[in-house]
């Protein structure tokens, strides 16, 4: 059975540019409540820098390795997350999402967590190369799960 289901793992048609000029990322946590993020919020918190990190993205092939840094998924979970969520849907700006199972979060090596990264290979990323981008370090071979353009956090009970 085929899905439509942009938070399911699947192939995603290259986008070479940004999905809108709005560079804030939208939280939405349970019960509707609405939080928006900046990259300077971000940058408060916590940096995290990820070495041997790959790109396999849809017709363009593997880039990399580099070395991603911004703040690790569970620094954010303990920042902005209240207690008792179940999962993190990550949706770009054009569409494209991943889920995040709470175990996953919790379960990653604490040298590779999943990362919210906005620099690379010490600079930081520009608009046009995602500005904030959901990275998955242990992903080597599809890189189905990262996500380009973060544009929403959906936070799940």
């Amino acid at each position: 059975m085929t899905t439509n289901d942009p938070l399911q793992p699947h192939a995603h048609d290259p986008n070479p540019n940004p999905p809108s000029a709005d560079p804030a990322i939208t939280l939405i946590l349970p019960h509707g409540r609405v939080h928006l993020i900046t990259l300077a919020d971000l940058k408060v918190l916590p940096e995290t820098s990820v070495t041997d990190c790959y790109i396999v993205s849809t017709g363009h092939g593997t880039s990399g390795p580099f070395t991603f840094t911004g703040l690790a998924l569970p620094d954010f979970v303990q920042s902005y997350v209240p207690a008792g969520w179940s999962h993190l849907e990550i949706v770009s700006g054009d569409g494209f999402g991943s889920r995040v199972m709470a175990a996953e979060v919790t379960a990653a090596h604490p040298a590779m967590p999943f990362l919210l990264a906005y620099g690379i290979n010490g600079r930081d990323l520009t608009r046009q190369e995602g500005l904030v981008r959901l990275i998955v370090p242990s992903e080597r071979d599809d890189a189905l799960r990262q996500v380009k353009w973060v544009g929403e956090i959906r936070v799940r009970p």
